[in-house]
C-alpha cells in the first residue's frame, strides 16, 4: 500500500531485472484464449499479499493465452508505480487507499469502498492512463495489534484509547516499517487525526514480516498489521478499533497500462471474476498459507485458483 513517484524510484525501476524474482514459469505461456498473442509483464510488491497477487495473475493471463513474464517481488511502492507507468510492466494489483492518498496525492479518504474505487479510477485513467480495473471485495488496511500481555497492561481496545494514553505519559512502544512511519496514511496521518504524537524513541523499525513475532512476544507492545494477515490469529493478536476511521479503504484492483487495455480489452473480463472471488477469508486464507504453512504464493495462488474454477486444472 507512497506518495507521488521519486527519482529515486525512477531509479529502481532501472534495476528492477536485479529486485524482481519470477515464481512462475520461465517457459512462454502464450497459448489459445481471449489474451492468445498478447505479451504481458506482471508485477507486484515485496510482501506476501502482493506475491500472491502476483501469481495470480501470472496464472490467470496465462490461462487465458497470454505470453506472460513473471516480475513479482518488486521492492517497494514507489517502485512498483514507477515500473507500471515506465512500461517496464504493464499490470499490477493495487489497492484504492493507495491510489488515491499516495499516487494522486490526496489528504483525505473516501470511506466507502465503492466510492473510493470510482474516484481512483477515473482520475488515475485521466492523469496518467491507468485503468483500474474491477476491485475484490476484501479491504486490507492498515491497524495496529498487541498480544495478550500488553492489551491487559493498558486496558484498551480503540486507537483513541491508545492516543490517550499517549497523551498522558505512558509513551507505548510501536513497531513499525519504515514506509508506515512516514506515509501520510500511516503513523503521521493516525496521528494527527487522533490528536496525540509519539516520539522516534518509541518507534522501532522492522521488516513487515518481523513485526508479527516481535509483537506476539515482548519486543513490541504495539504492531503495524495488516488486517488480512494470517500471522494475526498465529500470534493471537488484538486490532485496535480504528474508532474515527481514519485509515482508507484499502480494496485491491488489477491496474493495467491504458494502451495494453485498448489493444486486449479482454484483460478485464479475464480479472472480473478473480476479483469478484476475493473476499477476506480466501484472501487470510493464502496469506496464512504462505507465512505461517510455509507454502510457496505460487502454489498457493494456482491451488486456490483451481479449486474455484478460475483456471484449467492443468493451467
Amino acid at each position: 500500500m507512497k506518495r507521488t513517484t521519486s527519482a529515486a524510484a525512477l531509479l529502481a525501476v532501472a534495476a528492477l531485472t536485479l529486485t524482481a524474482c519470477s515464481g512462475g514459469s520461465d517457459t512462454p505461456s502464450g497459448g489459445d484464449g481471449p489474451l492468445s498473442g498478447a505479451s504481458i509483464s506482471v508485477g507486484g510488491k515485496d510482501f506476501t499479499e502482493q506475491l500472491v497477487l502476483c501469481e495470480i495473475s501470472d496464472a490467470v493471463l496465462s490461462d487465458a493465452g497470454a505470453d506472460v513474464s513473471n516480475k513479482c517481488n518488486i521492492q517497494g511502492t514507489e517502485a512498483t508505480r514507477a515500473a507500471l507507468l515506465s512500461g517496464d510492466i504493464d499490470t499490477y494489483w493495487e489497492y484504492t487507499g493507495t491510489g488515491w492518498i499516495t499516487h494522486l496525492g490526496h489528504e483525505d479518504a473516501i470511506q466507502d469502498s465503492q466510492e473510493q474505487y470510482d474516484a481512483v479510477k477515473a482520475e488515475d485513467l485521466e492523469q496518467n492512463k491507468v485503468e483500474w480495473l474491477d476491485y475484490a471485495p476484501f479491504n486490507n488496511t492498515y491497524a495496529l495489534a498487541g498480544n495478550a500481555d500488553t492489551m491487559a497492561k493498558y486496558g484498551i481496545t480503540t486507537l483513541s484509547e491508545l492516543a490517550a494514553i499517549n497523551n498522558d505519559g505512558k509513551a507505548p512502544g510501536l513497531c513499525l516499517e519504515s514506509e508506515f512511519a512516514v506515509r501520510n496514511d500511516g503513523l503521521p496521518g493516525m496521528a494527527a487525526a487522533y490528536d496525540t504524537e509519539f516520539t522516534s524513541a518509541q518507534i522501532s523499525e522492522l521488516a513487515v514480516g518481523a513485526i508479527y513475532q516481535a509483537t506476539g512476544g515482548d519486543q513490541c507492545e504495539f504492531g503495524e498489521v495488516y488486517t488480512t494477515d494470517g500471522r494475526i490469529v498465529e500470534f493471537n493478536l488484538t486490532v485496535l478499533e480504528d474508532d474515527m476511521n481514519f485509515f482508507p479503504k484499502y480494496n485491491p484492483a488489477p491496474n493495467v497500462r491504458e494502451e495494453l487495455f485498448t489493444e486486449y480489452p479482454a484483460i478485464a473480463d479475464v480479472f472480473a471474476p478473480v476479483a469478484l472471488a476475493l473476499d477476506e477469508a480466501s484472501m487470510t486464507m493464502m496469506n496464512a498459507s504462505v507465512d505461517v504453512d510455509g507454502n510457496e504464493p505460487s502454489e498457493v495462488a494456482r491451488d486456490w485458483l483451481t479449486e474455484n474454477g478460475l483456471i484449467g486444472a492443468d493451467a
